[in-house]
């Protein structure tokens, strides 16, 4: 292992792009960027690219520079944001990346390095982007993003076969050597990909959030609540439980990342004890779905408790609710969690959420999963009865943070040019 990787140093080394500490500044009137994802589906780093998109189109003729994005799907398909993508100037290029197409998709990946001439790659498929990079060298731009969504559970799926261990090592090697920045959603998450090791001494791993628009979480709490109320066939004096998340990402036997069947039974046990909860849980996944409408129709609950599927407003949801639900088994960061506060609602979330995702202290209660299920329920009905909180102050609390679509645009526009404080 450790000759590979000395004598991929060597040949980096060999073709002038070895890897350079940020802090060598350009200047451009265009800052070309290939971002690379899977697909651009209804996860959250790809939520959060359509959110930068949307900023860097929306501000193109307010900032100090154009940054325009190019994306390479690796799972070689079309997805939900394609076609957005597009009309937001972005070129797609689909390219899948497998072992049965490995020479293919190098030759596909060079010409687009080739003809696109980027100043950056930002690459978030975590250890997978250290043999990208080496697939792209002698055409590789001067600034190379290896960016860290994923959870615990990513690394545990690594480690599960020799093979897949020898290929996390060897992927974690080259981005050793390869990589010139680190990003991540959360310092947790840095620590537990072991990005804060000796072998990466050279590149200061850098947390870059997933901001978002805060302006679409700003609404009249009490109309909105109202509206909700009615559209789910309940009175105004009810007090919503939400939760948002994939109903299905299975980590394990029986276990589904958001936990979604804990969720469930905690806001039926928060209903037999004050029969004015109500209860809605969101996010897509049929058969998990199917499975938690007819365990609620087997307790009687159909008048309570919605499963809507995937909602197309969340906002609106977290607006018109009154206590977010998120009893999450692991998160890179939990970007709901601040979307929640962002809405003024109180949020009741899992250890298992890095607690970087609490920016209203006060405002996020965090209990261990193995508390049990009446223990969560009397917290969240303690929570349900506190006086209401100042949306207005909540909302500008999260635009003011990290959090914001403004400042993770910031963040990234200083690693894509090399220059520190940009002025916005």
């Amino acid at each position: 292992m450790n000759l590979l990787v000395s004598a991929v140093t060597e040949e980096v080394n060999n073709v002038d792009v070895a890897p350079r500490r940020s802090g060598r500044s350009f200047w451009a009137p265009e800052i070309r960027v290939l971002q690379i994802f899977d697909s651009l589906g209804m996860g959250g780093a790809e939520t959060w690219l359509m959110a930068l998109l949307r900023f860097f189109h929306s501000r193109r003729n307010d900032l100090p520079m154009s940054v325009r994005f190019d994306v390479l799907l690796t799972g070689g398909a079309k997805a939900r944001f394609d076609d957005e993508a597009e009309a937001l100037g972005a070129r797609l290029f689909y390219a899948n990346f497998s072992r049965r197409n490995t020479f293919g998709f190098i030759r596909q990946f060079r010409r687009i390095l080739a003809k696109g001439r980027y100043h950056a790659i930002h690459d978030h498929q975590d250890y997978a982007a250290g043999f990208r990079f080496i697939m792209g060298l002698g055409l590789l731009p001067n600034v190379r993003v290896a960016h860290i969504h994923n959870t615990p559970f990513s690394v545990a799926r690594y480690n599960s076969t020799p093979s897949r261990l020898l290929g996390f090592r060897l992927a974690k090697g080259l981005l050793a050597v390869t990589s010139t920045h680190i990003a991540s959603t959360s310092r947790q998450m840095i620590k537990e990909f072991g990005f804060d090791t000796w072998s990466f001494r050279r590149i200061e791993p850098r947390v870059v959030h997933c901001g978002f628009d805060t302006s679409s979480f700003r609404g009249d709490n009490k109309s909105l609540h109202r509206e909700l109320s009615n559209e789910f066939g309940w009175t105004d004096n009810v007090k919503i439980i939400l939760f948002v998340g994939r109903l299905e990402e299975p980590v394990g036997s029986g276990l589904q990342r958001k936990n979604p069947a804990f969720a469930l039974e905690v806001g039926r046990a928060c209903i037999a004890r004050d029969g004015d909860v109500r209860m809605i849980m969101a996010g897509s996944g049929d058969q998990m779905r199917r499975n938690l409408t007819s365990r609620i129709k087997s307790w009687g609950l159909e008048d309570k408790m919605k499963l809507p599927g995937v909602y197309p407003d969340i906002s609106r949801l977290m607006l018109g609710s009154n206590l977010f639900l998120f009893p999450s088994l692991a998160e890179g960061l939990g970007m709901v969690v601040v979307e929640a506060q962002a809405a003024g609602l109180r949020v009741l979330t899992s250890t298992g959420v890095p607690r970087e995702s609490t920016v209203i202290p006060g405002l996020v209660e965090f209990r261990k999963l193995d508390a049990g299920v009446e223990i969560w329920a009397s917290e969240a009905l303690r929570l349900l009865n506190l006086e209401p909180t100042d949306p207005r102050a909540c909302c500008m609390a999260v635009q003011n943070s990290a959090f914001s679509i403004e400042q993770s645009a910031k963040s990234l526009m200083e690693i894509y040019s090399g220059t520190d404080n940009i002025s916005m």
